[in-house]
């Protein structure tokens, strides 16, 4: 028998085996790539004046979610009770598949507090007039990019004439990447199927990230830049090769951010501010009981992610103690850098929203990009994110500097590193 990806024994439905009974593949397609999620928004986007878009009077915490580690400080504020210990009322986070019916529920006013990819309340805000607020940032580093053991890939610029998936055009992930592939001399492209590649051609496309691993085994795909833990599920299921680590390439970088309706910030203070501290609380403990949280998130705990401890575990600490990463330079900068594969760190600092707006005007993406040419940097920092209710937590909690990342001189601030 030949070893076609149908006969291949890696080639398993792992989205089934992970995602059993939830969302259909239809209906999980990010409509971004057709560019249909804003014709969907917008009877939701016409009435986002209106209290109800806000929930301005709702005083439950509503969270919604990727089952990614990026979520880690909603989940372990909503796991451990800190929503509560803060006088909170607080549902059980709902898992969504895809980062477009997400942005959908929070338009819809369904969720009162996400995590987004920080570019996405970009293109929100600024595209699209949504009042959404960066309220901090949801952890640091905690993606990487993999390769299917059918490709001989040993760094970006093997890249060349091959398929990659993102999970989203306006992410960290497709920023970094393209950067990767530029200093490599990769030229990324968006064709359509069955289009041909020059040899130094890289297609991207879009996936959900639970899609991610089954496409890479089934050969689909070459290669997949995302959250963990699917970078450690690909490795431990799809037969995938850790390439390169995000947070090795731009240090100590924001990924996911928490968001949250501009009216609560404004008519409702004192709940977001008990919102934001008990979610600065979670990012505290997160950083220093990594094993911990990973077994509370899985399915073998709180099942908030519908995979297994060992899975998870290896997302939130496997890094710099396993040689295979150093030895194929997935891990370059492990010994100066200090970091880990995932980092919690609230502050969201400004240089790093300044260095986003400018890497987004320099990042290929599916549809219209006009609104980014005529983003000022500095003027985003200051007005897509809302430094209040963060800083009055980090105050509250100042173990936050204990973090290698933070400078005790100077904690709020900080220089951008990018280095391939």
């Amino acid at each position: 028998m030949t070893d076609t990806p149908k006969n291949r024994p890696d080639s398993m439905d792992l989205d089934d085996e992970y995602f059993p009974n939830d969302f259909t593949r239809r209906q999980t397609l990010d409509m971004f790539a057709a560019g249909g999620l804003m014709a969907a928004l917008g009877p939701l986007i016409g009435a986002m004046s209106t209290p109800a878009f806000a929930s301005a009077s709702d005083e439950v915490v509503r969270t919604g979610y990727l089952p990614i580690t990026d979520a880690t400080a909603l989940l372990v504020a909503h796991g451990m009770n800190f929503f509560e210990d803060e006088g909170l009322k607080a549902e059980r986070p709902t898992l969504i598949r895809g980062w477009s019916p997400l942005v959908e529920g929070f338009v819809s006013g369904k969720f009162n507090l996400v995590h987004f990819l920080k570019p996405i309340p970009v293109w929100m805000r600024y595209n699209n007039n949504i009042p959404v607020k960066l309220m901090s940032w949801a952890h640091t580093n905690g993606s990487g990019l993999v390769v299917g053991g059918h490709t001989d890939v040993t760094d970006f610029s093997g890249l060349g004439g091959k398929q990659v998936a993102v999970p989203f055009w306006y992410s960290m992930h497709n920023i970094v990447l393209q950067y990767a592939l530029r200093e490599s001399g990769v030229v990324p492209v968006i064709k359509g199927e069955g289009e041909a590649l020059a040899a130094n051609e890289c297609n991207l496309q879009i996936l959900p990230p639970p899609e991610m691993p089954a496409a890479l085994a089934s050969r689909k795909i070459d290669a997949y830049i995302v959250a963990e833990p699917f970078n450690a599920l690909g490795e431990i299921k799809a037969g995938a090769r850790m390439l390169r680590f995000t947070g090795d390439i731009w240090k100590n970088h924001p990924c996911c951010v928490i968001c949250m309706h501009e009216q609560a910030t404004t008519e409702k203070k004192e709940w977001t501010q008990k919102v934001m501290n008990a979610v600065v609380r979670a990012q505290i403990y997160a950083s220093n009981n990594k094993k911990e949280v990973a077994r509370l998130m899985s399915k073998d705990g709180e099942g908030f992610l519908p995979m297994p401890a060992a899975v998870v575990e290896r997302a939130m600490t496997l890094y710099t103690d396993e040689e295979s990463y150093t030895e194929s330079q997935a891990i370059k900068h492990g010994a100066s850098w200090g970091n880990g594969r995932i980092d919690f760190q609230p502050w969201p600092y400004p240089s790093a929203t300044r260095m986003i707006v400018e890497e987004m005007n320099r990042t290929l993406v599916g549809g219209d990009t006009t609104f980014l040419k005529e983003l000022d940097p500095d003027f985003v920092a200051n007005d897509l994110v809302d430094y209040e209710f963060v800083r009055n937590a980090l105050e509250k909690y100042p173990e936050w500097k204990d973090d290698p990342s933070v400078n005790p001189g100077d904690p709020f601030n900080r220089e951008e590193v990018l280095e391939l």
